[in-house]
């Protein structure tokens, strides 16, 4: 109910507002508080009174010090300020509109305004006392200062709000920046792979053009090979396209597998990181983009137990299926788990978008006995179906 109340229009309560005062004028004429004075001015100053909190929003010190004259006038000019209710509501809504709408140093020019008031409605009566200057000017001044904190909050709020949204922003800009760097790096290794399978074929078919009359079962070799290369590099380029980001071609560098693990060990041992390294299944003929996803995979996890971990043992295990490669790279260690999970790190973003691409699966979190586990899933599919899927998940 109250949330439904504050989230009216301004426009509603500055209505409601002036209705209110509006009925106070009317009680004034009925119950004959006009009596003894000039009653056409007096009634046009309580009408002006009235209809100020219409534009109060919009003009917060023309308001107050509209209704200070006005106030002074009915006070001083006819004597008659007290005779009225509105001057002295008026001493709650528009100090409190000033200090809330009226910004920086320009709220501060209510303060005179309330003072005229106060003293409008205190010195016309001869036996009024210092008090009752004073009273009025506190409340007046402590509304004042209500609106203040209030506009205070408010803007703190807004700030703090503005903030959050830049940040979100920052965010989701870092991550899809991490997506892009990574796409790229992924991208030209992929060049690597899809210029080797290509210049072995143009190899393997001059070399069987020219051996095909003499010696026609190294050409059948050889074509069959052809046929595997370019199975091969059909399954690379449906990975490729989409990422081609105009760069020139890199250099050409060989591209580290699954079974260089042993060296990327040794390197974590160097580094002061104790790994123990296990292999389990009869490794296939992996695709050579697949087989540098999984490589890329391990070593991105073994930098973050480094990073993040404090150097915890780690175990790197990785399991060859017939349908698939797993891989589980886990530690002991007790660091900045969240460091590794929140969207700001490029390594968690980068191993995503590599096992994204080919269709595997990977989980990263915290285990349930401590320290921290990356678990990826890398699905392997036969040459013929890696040849009819390319163009459809192209």
């Amino acid at each position: 109910m109250i949330a439904r109340v504050r989230s009216l229009p301004g426009r509603v309560w500055d209505c409601a507002i002036t209705a209110l005062l509006l009925t106070f004028v009317a009680l004034d004429v009925a119950t004959g508080a006009f009596d003894g004075t000039a009653f056409v001015p007096c009634f046009v100053l309580q009408l002006v009174i009235a209809l100020l909190p219409l534009v109060r929003r919009r003009a917060p010190i023309a308001a107050i010090y509209v209704w200070a004259l006005a106030s002074a006038a009915l006070g001083f000019g006819f004597d008659a300020s007290s005779n009225f209710i509105n001057p002295i509501l008026g001493l709650f809504i528009f100090p409190y509109n000033a200090g809330l709408r009226a910004h920086g140093r320009r709220s501060f020019a209510a303060l005179p305004a309330i003072c005229i008031t106060a003293a409008a409605a205190t010195f016309p009566d001869p036996s009024a006392a210092a008090a009752d200057l004073f009273f009025p000017i506190v409340f007046g001044t402590l509304f004042w200062l209500v609106g203040r904190a209030i506009a205070s909050r408010s803007q703190l709020t807004a700030e703090l709000h503005e903030a959050a949204i830049r940040a979100g922003e920052e965010l989701e800009l870092d991550a899809s920046r991490a997506v892009a760097d990574e796409r790229r790096r992924i991208a030209r290794e992929m060049h690597d792979v899809v210029a080797h399978s290509v210049s072995m074929m143009v190899v393997q078919a001059g070399g069987a053009r020219r051996i095909l009359d003499r010696e026609p079962e190294r050409a059948i070799a050889a074509a069959e090979l052809i046929e595997r290369t370019g199975r091969d590099a059909l399954t690379e380029m449906r990975h490729l396209l989409g990422l081609l980001h105009g760069e020139p071609a890199p250099e050409y560098a060989p591209q580290p597998t699954l079974a260089r693990l042993d060296g990327l060990v040794e390197r974590a041992r160097a580094a002061g990181l104790p790994v123990e390294l296990q292999v389990a299944g009869e490794r296939p003929e992996l695709p050579p983009g697949l087989d540098l996803a999984a490589y890329r995979v391990v070593q991105e996890a073994l930098t973050n137990v480094i990073k993040h971990g404090g150097g915890a043992p780690t175990e790197v295990r990785v399991h060859y299926r017939p349908d698939a490669v797993e891989v589980l790279v886990s530690d002991d260690g007790d660091g900045v788990v969240d460091a590794r999970l929140d969207g700001g790190g490029q390594g968690l973003v980068g191993m995503q978008e590599r096992v994204r691409m080919f269709g595997g699966a990977l989980r990263a979190g915290r285990r349930d006995d401590g320290g921290f586990a990356v678990a990826v899933r890398l699905p392997l599919e036969g040459e013929a179906e890696a040849a009819l899927t390319a163009g459809a998940r192209s």
